[in-house]
Protein backbone atom coordinates (compact mmCIF):
# COMPACT_ATOMS: atom_id res chain seq x y z
CA UNK A 1 0.00 0.00 0.00
CA UNK A 2 1.20 3.49 -0.89
CA UNK A 3 2.66 5.53 2.48
CA UNK A 4 4.02 8.74 2.25
CA UNK A 5 6.06 9.42 5.67
CA UNK A 6 7.35 13.43 5.92
CA UNK A 7 10.20 14.44 8.04
CA UNK A 8 12.25 17.64 8.61
CA UNK A 9 9.40 20.20 9.80
CA UNK A 10 10.76 22.27 13.37
CA UNK A 11 11.02 25.86 14.84
CA UNK A 12 12.98 28.27 12.87
CA UNK A 13 13.51 31.69 12.84
CA UNK A 14 12.31 34.07 10.29
CA UNK A 15 15.10 34.24 7.59
CA UNK A 16 16.23 30.43 8.14
CA UNK A 17 15.66 27.57 6.30
CA UNK A 18 14.76 23.67 6.55
CA UNK A 19 14.76 20.70 4.74
CA UNK A 20 11.55 18.84 4.31
CA UNK A 21 12.17 15.20 3.58
CA UNK A 22 9.06 12.52 2.66
CA UNK A 23 9.71 9.09 1.84
CA UNK A 24 7.70 6.87 -0.10
CA UNK A 25 6.73 3.75 -0.39
CA UNK A 26 3.96 1.19 -1.86
CA UNK A 27 4.23 2.00 -6.00
CA UNK A 28 6.55 2.89 -8.89
CA UNK A 29 8.35 6.20 -7.51
CA UNK A 30 10.10 7.47 -10.22
CA UNK A 31 6.69 7.17 -12.22
CA UNK A 32 5.07 9.76 -10.99
CA UNK A 33 4.67 13.80 -9.70
CA UNK A 34 4.86 14.43 -6.34
CA UNK A 35 3.57 17.64 -4.64
CA UNK A 36 4.17 19.55 -1.51
CA UNK A 37 1.15 21.08 -0.19
CA UNK A 38 0.78 23.25 3.38
CA UNK A 39 -2.45 23.70 5.44
CA UNK A 40 -2.33 26.75 7.79
CA UNK A 41 -4.66 27.05 11.16
CA UNK A 42 -7.76 28.05 9.58
CA UNK A 43 -6.99 27.96 6.02
CA UNK A 44 -7.71 25.69 2.97
CA UNK A 45 -4.56 23.07 1.99
CA UNK A 46 -2.52 24.76 -0.71
CA UNK A 47 -0.21 23.38 -3.23
CA UNK A 48 3.23 25.04 -2.48
CA UNK A 49 5.66 23.05 -5.24
CA UNK A 50 5.43 20.46 -7.68
CA UNK A 51 7.96 18.01 -9.50
CA UNK A 52 7.32 15.43 -12.55
CA UNK A 53 8.47 12.33 -13.14
CA UNK A 54 10.54 13.82 -15.26
CA UNK A 55 11.80 16.77 -12.69
CA UNK A 56 10.32 19.39 -13.94
CA UNK A 57 8.94 22.23 -11.33
CA UNK A 58 6.34 24.10 -10.26
CA UNK A 59 5.80 26.55 -7.63
CA UNK A 60 3.44 28.72 -5.96
CA UNK A 61 4.07 32.52 -6.52
CA UNK A 62 4.04 33.39 -2.87
CA UNK A 63 7.27 30.83 -2.59
CA UNK A 64 9.21 31.20 -6.37
CA UNK A 65 12.92 31.88 -5.62
CA UNK A 66 12.90 30.94 -1.92
CA UNK A 67 12.34 27.06 -1.96
CA UNK A 68 13.34 24.40 -4.06
CA UNK A 69 11.61 20.79 -4.77
CA UNK A 70 13.87 17.60 -5.60
CA UNK A 71 13.58 13.98 -5.55
CA UNK A 72 16.02 11.15 -5.60
CA UNK A 73 14.56 8.28 -7.25
CA UNK A 74 16.97 5.91 -5.88
CA UNK A 75 15.83 6.31 -2.56
CA UNK A 76 12.21 7.12 -3.22
CA UNK A 77 12.53 10.64 -1.74
CA UNK A 78 11.03 14.10 -2.35
CA UNK A 79 12.69 17.26 -0.70
CA UNK A 80 11.71 20.37 -0.24
CA UNK A 81 14.28 23.20 0.51
CA UNK A 82 12.70 25.82 2.28
CA UNK A 83 15.17 29.32 2.38
CA UNK A 84 14.52 32.38 3.63
CA UNK A 85 11.25 31.06 6.07
CA UNK A 86 8.80 34.03 7.11
CA UNK A 87 6.14 34.03 9.55
CA UNK A 88 3.18 33.33 6.75
CA UNK A 89 4.87 30.22 6.02
CA UNK A 90 4.07 28.48 9.49
CA UNK A 91 2.08 25.74 8.20
CA UNK A 92 1.60 21.84 8.40
CA UNK A 93 3.12 20.66 5.49
CA UNK A 94 1.88 17.52 3.69
CA UNK A 95 3.84 15.16 0.92
CA UNK A 96 0.79 14.21 -2.17
CA UNK A 97 0.70 11.78 -4.74
CA UNK A 98 -2.34 11.56 -7.37
CA UNK A 99 -2.81 8.18 -8.73
CA UNK A 100 -5.73 6.48 -10.61
CA UNK A 101 -7.23 9.46 -9.51
CA UNK A 102 -6.87 8.86 -6.14
CA UNK A 103 -5.34 11.23 -3.64
CA UNK A 104 -2.81 9.72 -1.42
CA UNK A 105 -1.40 12.31 2.32
CA UNK A 106 1.34 11.72 4.67
CA UNK A 107 0.36 12.58 8.03
CA UNK A 108 2.42 16.11 7.71
CA UNK A 109 5.35 17.49 9.51
CA UNK A 110 4.69 20.84 11.10
CA UNK A 111 7.02 24.05 10.26
CA UNK A 112 6.88 27.16 12.30
CA UNK A 113 8.62 30.28 11.75
CA UNK A 114 8.86 32.82 14.38
CA UNK A 115 11.23 34.82 16.48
Amino acid sequence: QVQLVESGGGLVQPGGSLRLSCAASGFTFSSYTMSWYCQAPGKERELVAVISFGGSTNYADSVKGRFTISRDNAKKTVYLQMNSLKPEDTAVYYCNLKRYQNDYWGQGTQVTVSS
